[in-house]
Parts: C-alpha cells; structure tokens; sequence
C-alpha cells in the first residue's frame, strides 16, 4: 500500500484557563451533533488533498477526498476504514483505538488525556488549542484541534483546523471552510463500495 496519512493524529486547543478550556470544548462536542466542511489536508512532504468532511456523533464520520485521489476514510459508529481504491485494499480500526475518537465520541472526559496548549507550546494566538494524546498507547499518536470562538456555534465554539501526529512523528495538517453544525446527514454516507467486491460499478460509493 502506498503511503498515506490518515486526517487524524494531533488535537490541540488554545487560551482561557486550560480546565475552562476544556470544559467548552467537551460542551462543543456535545453540542454539535453534526457536522458537514470542505477540507484541505497537508502532508508533511508538502502534498495537498482536497475533499469534503461529513460527521455525526456517535461515531460517524466520512472524509471523501477528490476524484484525483482513490481514497476514502469512513467510520460506521464502530470501526474506521480507510479504503485504497486504487490497490484495491481496505484496512480497519476500532474507533476507540484512535485519536479520532476525541471527536466523535461526545462522551469521553477530555481531562483525562487531554490539554490546553498556549502559544509557547503550539498554540496559536487568539485559538483555542488542546491537545489529546493517551499517554498508555503512543501508537496512536496525538490530536491538535483549533478553535475559533464563536458565539453562533455548537457550545460558542468552532472548529477551525487540526493537526495530526502519529507514532513515526509525521505531520499533518487539515484546515476547515464552510462548516456547517446540526444539518441532516443520511446513514448511509457513511458506507463505502468495497473495492474488493467483483461486479460492482466504480466509484467510492
């Protein structure tokens, strides 16, 4: 399989009093059921993907990148998959066993894996920056999520950009446009053609 970076390995979140700070980003998340955004991701070496981000919590997600890239990354509420059209390979996670389950999963208790960061350790300047990284399994790297505030969105928060970090330190970065919090999303989004079937019509799916 070809490299490739997964959009999620690094989370942060920036200013106020880092309990206070992760208390808004817990009731954001909790408040933001949905979630649709287009997305550019960076890759370390410098390569840029475009696509569109679909997301409802519990454990729903679905990053579809552009035709120009055979890629699709999609959680069905248990497991992520990150199928490689173009090799025909579909590889699997427990959600639970990746840093993505900070965002979709409303329900887990950021103080226990997670910190705010300030500009001197990688915040930036005006964002609220946190970052979620389970100290018991390095393997599953870090979460840098950034936050703009606003009193419009889900829990006076929006999300702006992450940065992901995962175990062979390799970074990547996702910034956010046109977010959209609390729209309806169908299940089946969040299914994929599975490139191993035979008699199937191309496309993601």
């Amino acid at each position: 399989m070809r490299a490739f970076m997964l959009p999620f390995a690094a989370l942060a979140i920036a200013a106020a009093p880092a309990a206070a700070a992760l208390s808004d980003v817990s009731a954001h998340l909790a408040a933001a059921k949905t979630m649709t955004a287009d997305f550019v991701q960076t890759s370390a070496g410098g390569a840029v993907a475009r696509g569109t981000l679909s997301l409802s919590r519990p454990g729903r997600v679905r990053f579809e990148y552009e035709p120009s890239v055979p890629m699709l990354v999609v959680a069905d509420g248990r497991t992520l998959t990150l199928v490689d059209y173009e090799v025909a390979q579909v590889s699997k996670w427990p959600i639970r066993g990746t840093p993505l389950a900070v965002l979709l999963d409303p329900t887990i208790r950021l103080d226990g894996f997670a910190r705010e960061l300030g500009p001197t350790d990688g915040g930036l300047p005006g964002f609220v920056t946190v970052q979620a990284r389970d100290r018991k399994h390095p393997e599953f790297g870090a979460l840098t999520l950034f936050f703009t505030r606003d009193a419009q969105a889900p829990g006076g928060l929006a999300l702006s950009a992450w940065r992901a970090l995962d175990a062979q330190g390799t970074m990547t970065q996702v910034q956010l446009s046109r977010v959209q919090y609390n729209v309806p999303i169908s299940k089946t989004k969040f299914t994929y053609r599975d490139p191993r079937s035979r008699g199937r019509a191309p496309g993601k799916g």
